[in-house]
C-alpha cells in the first residue's frame, strides 16, 4: 500500500527543500521560544504537563502559565513542519535514503523533547534537565540544517574540496563552539534566571558555593575568546593564495555574530543579567551555531587522496555557495 501510495504521490526536489526550510525555522522558533519561557520566569507556570492546572483545557488568567502554555502550543503546530519533511522525504524524487533518515530524526527528536519536558517540570526545573533540553535543541538544529542542507543539492551537484588543512580547521571549529554552547547553558544553570517565579523552589548549580556563576562565566567567557580567535586563525588561513574560499562568506557571518555576543554578553553581565538581554544573547548563540553549521557544510567535502572523483562528481558546480555538505559538528555528510 505505502508503495503504491509512493508511486501516486510525488515532490519535487525544489518543493522539499522548501519544507525543510520551514521545519530547521520552526525548530529555532521553538529554540527561542523555550527560552523565552525561562528568562520570563515561567518554566513552572504550569505546574502540570501535558496541561495545565490539573488537565483544563486553556491555562490559567495568569502570565506565566500562558507564556509556559503558549510555548507548549506553538511547539506542537512548529512539530507538523517537521513530521512533514520527516513524511514527505519518502515521496520526494528522486529518493535519497539519506534524507529519509534526517527527516526521521526530527519528529523523534521532538518526542523525546516533549518526554524530557515533561521530566523537567516534574523535577522542578533541575539545571541537568534543563541542559539536556536545550542541548536536545541544538541538537535537533543540527539534524534540521543537515536535512536542509542537503535537499538542495543532488551529490554530484557539489565539487569536493582540495583544501584539506583548511577543511579540517573548519570542522575543528565545531566542537569549540559547542563547548562555548554547553559553558553559556552551565551558566544560565548557575545564574538567576533559573527558571521560577514567585519564591519558588528551583535548584541551581552550586558546585563552587556562592561563586558557582562567577566562576561558570569566566570559564565560558575563556572558552568564547578561544573560538573567536581560533575563527579569525581559520579565516584568514582560508584566504591564503592556495586556499578553498568557500567557507569565507560564512565564516565572517560567524565572526561577526561572535563579535556582538561578546558586547551584548559584556553588557548583560555589568548590567546584572537582565532577562531581555538575556534571551538576546541566547539568540545569538542560536544563529551562531546556525552560521557554524553553515560554514562546516560550505567547506564541502574532501576529495579523495587519490585525487579520484566518482563519476557523479564529475562536472559539479565551482560556485562558492552551492559547494559542500554538512560535516560533522553534528550535521552528516551527504
Amino acid at each position: 500500500m505505502f508503495a503504491r501510495l509512493r508511486n501516486r504521490f510525488e515532490i519535487t526536489p525544489q518543493r522539499y527543500a522548501q519544507v525543510t526550510v520551514v521545519a530547521l525555522i520552526g525548530l529555532t522558533l521553538i529554540v527561542l521560544s523555550g527560552s523565552a519561557v525561562r528568562l520570563t520566569e515561567s518554566g513552572l507556570g504550569c505546574p502540570d504537563w501535558p496541561q495545565c492546572y490539573g488537565g483544563g483545557q486553556h491555562p490559567a488568567l495568569e502570565s506565566h502559565a500562558i507564556i509556559e502554555m503558549s510555548n507548549r502550543i506553538i511547539t506542537g503546530l512548529l512539530g507538523i513542519a517537521v513530521i512533514a519533511a520527516a513524511v514527505l522525504a519518502f515521496f520526494r524524487r528522486p529518493y535519497r535514503k539519506h534524507l529519509a533518515i534526517f527527516g526521521a530524526l526530527l519528529p523523534l527528536g521532538v518526542i523525546a523533547q516533549a518526554i524530557l519536558g515533561a521530566l523537567v517540570v516534574k523535577y522542578d526545573l533541575r539545571p541537568e534537565l534543563v541542559m539536556c533540553h536545550f542541548i536536545l535543541s541544538m541538537m535537533l538544529l543540527d539534524a534540521g540544517f543537515a536535512l536542509m542542507w542537503c535537499s538542495r543539492y543532488e551529490p554530484w551537484d557539489r565539487r569536493r574540496s582540495w583544501d584539506r588543512k583548511g577543511d579540517w580547521a573548519v570542522r575543528a571549529l565545531g566542537p569549540l563552539g559547542q563547548l562555548t554552547i554547553l559553558a553559556g547553558t552551565i551558566a544560565t544553570g548557575s545564574g538567576p534566571h533559573a527558571g521560577e517565579f514567585e519564591g519558588q523552589l528551583v535548584k541551581r548549580f552550586t558546585f563552587e558555593g556562592h561563586d558557582t556563576l562567577e566562576w561558570v562565566v569566566q570559564r565560558h567567557a575563556v572558552l568564547a575568546t578561544i573560538y573567536g580567535l581560533a575563527a579569525i586563525g581559520v579565516w584568514f588561513y582560508l584566504r591564503r593564495p592556495d586556499g578553498d574560499r568557500r567557507a569565507v562568506k560564512p565564516l565572517t557571518v560567524v565572526l561577526l555574530l561572535l563579535a556582538l555576543q561578546g558586547i551584548v554578553g559584556y553588557a548583560q553581565w555589568e548590567l546584572e543579567l537582565p532577562s531581555e538581554i538575556v534571551w538576546v544573547h541566547v539568540a545569538l548563540a542560536t544563529l551562531n551555531w546556525l552560521a557554524m553549521l553553515w560554514t562546516i557544510a560550505a567547506a564541502g567535502r574532501l576529495e579523495p587522496r587519490d585525487g579520484s572523483v566518482p563519476a557523479s562528481g564529475e562536472g559539479g558546480a565551482d560556485d562558492a555557495d552551492s559547494a559542500g555538505t554538512p560535516a560533522g559538528a553534528g550535521a552528516g555528510a551527504a
